[in-house]
């Protein structure tokens, strides 16, 4: 290939079996890897990553997005989708759907005795507004040009009153 074949393959392939992994963990509960596949691609719209659940262990907490959509590939394993209440299982081969809104708060269990590798992939809708009903927390992003421009994370009774510090 030539130099500008491989910038091109660069921006617009990766393949998640040679993207390195970054260890996620926050016992005793959540325990992963991730890799971002997205990042420093020409995807706009689109963000994904490869996940690999711990076995007994959670890929991140109960939550729901304001604005993104969301798709999780299940490619090697079982667990559980802990989703609107509800705990449903899954496995390889699975495509599971979450629309945004607050009708389906979502999180992807490990409950077996193996590895849960799945891909997930969602818009990149921005800003974006999460919400953790386990925690009552919330979280705004801002997201420029594919990176973080602005995270805030705090609880209601911690709101400011709009006017507060201004002139």
């Amino acid at each position: 290939m030539s130099e500008s074949s491989d910038a091109l393959a660069g921006r617009l392939i990766r393949n998640f079996n040679e993207v390195p992994l970054q260890d996620e963990r926050r016992d005793p509960l959540y325990q992963s890897q991730a890799a971002r596949l997205g990042t420093g691609t020409a995807a706009q719209k689109l963000g994904a990553s490869v996940d690999i659940v711990a076995p007994g262990k959670r890929s991140c907490p109960y939550h729901f997005h304001y604005a993104q959509e969301e798709m999780f590939v299940v490619i090697e394993g079982q667990g559980t989708l802990r989703v609107a209440g509800q705990m449903l299982p899954i496995k390889t081969g699975d495509v599971v759907f979450i629309p945004p809104g607050p009708e389906y708060p979502h999180q992807i269990i490990n409950t077996s005795d193996a590895p849960l590798k799945y891909l997930s992939i969602s818009t990149r809708e921005t800003p974006e507004v999460c919400e953790y009903p386990d925690s009552g927390k919330y979280q705004a992003m801002v997201t420029i040009n594919g990176a973080r421009a602005f995270t805030a994370v705090q609880r209601p009774q911690s709101t400011l009153e709009y006017w507060d510090g201004e002139p």
